[in-house]
């Protein structure tokens, strides 16, 4: 990745609303140029998805996240690739990392409440046969995602405008 790509993400990561004029005018470069870039690491995978960061604890929503480790025997042959793919295929599960320490994978879960995430620990995760452990954890609160800040700050509060 060169320099003018590592730019471009920096400022889709902050705000993905970004179009590439403005990009362009932000970095001094051609507009055409940051569109070819951008279509690169689109096509590359660098770029995978553009999204916005929503704060649900504010709205009256029932959605429960949880962060459920787990804790794996490798497969012979697919390793924790294979495992992870089946994983990742559930609609509830949000995120997925492959860890290092004392769990293998970290799976982001959303679901409509906690005995639905209860029963996809129980009724899929653990069914895996090469599933030793798993310990699931509630999110309570969000205070910051992604960056953002979601709490500790005067939202209704109006940013001073300098004349």
């Amino acid at each position: 990745m060169n320099k003018l790509e590592r730019e471009i993400l920096a400022i889709l990561e902050e705000d993905s609303r970004t179009d590439a004029a403005q990009i362009a005018v932000m970095l001094g470069e051609d507009e055409a140029r940051v569109r070819e870039a951008v279509r690169a690491m689109e096509k590359r995978g660098t770029i995978v998805k553009y999204t916005a960061i929503a704060n649900l604890d504010e709205e009256e929503d029932e959605c429960v996240e949880a962060l459920i480790e787990v804790k794996i025997a490798p497969r012979g042959g697919s390793g924790f690739d294979g495992v992870a793919e089946e994983i990742a295929c559930h609609e509830e599960v949000k995120t997925l990392y492959l860890m290092s320490g004392a769990y293998d994978l970290l799976v982001i879960v959303e679901a409509s409440s906690i005995k639905s995430v209860s029963r996809f620990v129980s009724e899929c995760i653990s069914t895996f046969d090469c599933v030793l452990s798993t310990a699931t954890h509630f999110i309570l609160k969000k205070y910051k995602i992604e960056g953002a800040l979601t709490v500790g700050r005067d939202k209704k509060r109006r940013l001073p405008v300098q004349a």
